[in-house]
């Protein structure tokens, strides 16, 4: 018996929940706004959440919500125990929770814990002088003799890491925007406090916690500089110079992990799920999951980043993982790429999009969705005049960037917002391509992408082995992607065309259909796969 499966044997269904589970993430600025200001609300989600519990998913994710400035939408706290005025009040917040639980929604909040604000009342402190209660709560340094930075690092949003504040006449550490000091996890009096901010919202009631960028909260405490990076022309952003060696991934952050997980573990039936930026994506998404103290599960930028959603990428996800110790997390997109049916799926249009959502149900470990993936929702287009992301800004060569995946979401076709708010103006332009594939207008067609996704997520909800069952990436034919899911008695074999052309592919007697798309069938002990096309087979043998 493996690590994973021992650690699986020692836990109840119910403190599992996550394993396995489909968890719909909600941008809450973009989701439904309720008093006509352009932006989405908690009341917004609270009116919502019939439809998200129609799709049968097992719980949501809710992007920040926190008292902040904004400079980055919410990924920047000022305070972690206070709703921002833009989307409510503490109250609403409850409402969300006591709404999810009666409908049998978990309910995990994304938790911003690598940096805070400049405007965050402990940054103010610190930065006020060099003698305070909170002087070394931030990472700052003295300048170079030249008055140049300590070191070469660079910031994810472009330029270095290091901006200098005139009152304490040192260098304070941001690896993205300036407004976003990072904490100084060397000191443990922020490490307790950090401790208590979880405390807070697990008392609330909160299942867990979605953890940006955890990889990131030690940084080298030598300052040494990184290395160069190898590459075949300059990269987009400055950060892609170098390899990020010392300013994230590093080993002490995984020691403050199992402090986390002591946490979190003594509440019923929680869990934290990180998300781990690194080039080492696969090895470093296994590492912060290793049981059994360290994350309940982790996703990398493995899928995300992806640009073309071969057959390999995704036995190569499955392969990394097989015999591993912890449990992963998969997505296709979020709010900080390009939508999956432009990024990865348009070749084929809709079709293209309901294969990949097949692909990623079928997966083994916990499923992530973003909003609007069902209703494969394209990369929205946005003016350059009206880009509010700083790093779609920062970066801008003509795309949208993360803006293009943030528009908000389409409720009907009607109207300029698309019943997504009654005012004039929405803090992010609605595409015209998104309103014919609004909610109201696939609820009505059984075969559309909604349609789709509710069937998928209900078979794995269905079946066992869907959800919990080993996974063993199979030989097939190029363009095809095979694997067998396999609990107890019932295997699954997976198959899906993923090259846009006619596909087929011998099986044994005892096979049958659980679901298929596209017009798959089983014809003379084969499986025939149109373009874009799956089939999900079953059968019962002895016991395995």
């Amino acid at each position: 018996m493996g690590a994973a499966a021992a650690e699986a044997e020692t836990r109840t269904p119910v403190e599992d929940w996550w394993r396995g589970a489909v968890i719909y993430q909600i941008y809450p600025r973009s989701f439904r706004d309720t008093d006509g200001d352009g932006v989405g609300d908690l009341p917004g989600v609270l009116e919502k959440l019939d439809y998200v519990a129609s799709l049968g998913v097992d719980g949501v994710w809710l992007s920040p919500f926190f008292r902040s400035p904004m400079k980055d939408y919410g990924y920047d706290v000022s305070d972690y125990c206070d709703v921002d005025p833009l989307f409510g009040s503490l109250a609403d917040f409850d409402a969300v929770l006591v709404r999810a639980h009666a409908l049998g929604l978990k309910v995990i909040i994304d938790q911003v814990w690598s940096h805070t604000s400049n405007q965050h009342p402990w940054f103010v402190e610190s930065s006020a002088s060099r003698e305070n209660p909170r002087s070394d709560w931030y990472v700052w340094v003295d300048a170079r003799p030249d008055g140049a930075p300590p070191n070469n690092w660079q910031a994810s949003f472009g330029g270095p890491s290091w901006t200098w504040n005139p009152r304490r006449r040192q260098y304070y550490l941001h690896n993205f925007l300036s407004e976003q000091p990072d904490l100084n996890y060397w000191n443990p009096e922020v490490q307790d406090e950090i401790l208590k901010v979880a405390r807070f919202w697990l008392d609330r009631g909160v299942d867990g916690f979605r953890l940006d960028v955890i990889n990131y909260i030690f940084h080298d405490r030598a300052l040494r500089d990184n290395p160069v990076a190898l590459y075949d022309h300059p990269p987009l952003m400055t950060t892609r110079f170098q390899r990020h060696l010392y300013d994230k991934s590093r080993p002490e952050a995984l020691e403050f992990l199992g402090r986390l997980r002591a946490l979190t573990d003594s509440y019923d039936a929680r869990m934290m799920v990180g998300e781990v930026f690194d080039e080492a994506m696969l090895e470093r998404q296994q590492e912060y999951t290793a049981p059994p103290h360290r994350l309940h599960t982790a996703y990398s930028f493995f899928l995300l980043y992806a640009s073309e959603a071969s057959p390999a990428l995704f036995a190569e996800a499955l392969t990394a993982w097989s015999g591993a110790a912890g449990w992963p997390s998969w997505s296709l997109g979020n709010h900080d790429v390009d939508r999956v049916a432009s990024r990865l799926a348009a070749a084929g249009g809709g079709a293209h999009a309901e294969v990949l959502l097949a692909v990623l149900i079928c997966l083994r470990g916990t499923i992530f969705l973003y909003q609007g993936e069902e209703l494969a929702l394209p990369q929205a287009r946005v003016p350059l005049e009206k880009l509010r992301d700083p790093f779609a800004i920062a970066a801008y060569t003509g795309g949208s960037g993360r803006d293009g995946a943030r528009t908000p979401m389409p409720w009907t076709p009607e109207g300029a917002s698309a019943g997504f708010s009654a005012g004039a103006e929405t803090w992010l332009p609605v595409d015209e391509d998104h309103k014919p594939l609004a909610v109201s207008r696939q609820e009505a067609d059984p075969a559309s992408t909604l349609g789709v996704t509710r069937r998928l997520i209900a078979l794995r909800r269905a079946l066992p082995a869907l959800r919990h069952g080993r996974a063993v990436v199979v030989s097939a034919p190029p363009g095809l992607l095979a694997f067998e899911r396999g609990q107890g008695e019932t295997r699954l074999f997976c198959l899906f065309e993923l090259a846009g052309q006619e596909a087929s592919i011998p099986v044994d007697a005892g096979w049958a259909p659980a679901m298929t798309l596209q017009g798959a069938s089983i014809i003379s002990a084969a499986v025939n796969l149109p373009p874009y096309g799956a089939a999900i087979l079953r059968r019962e043998t002895g016991a395995s």
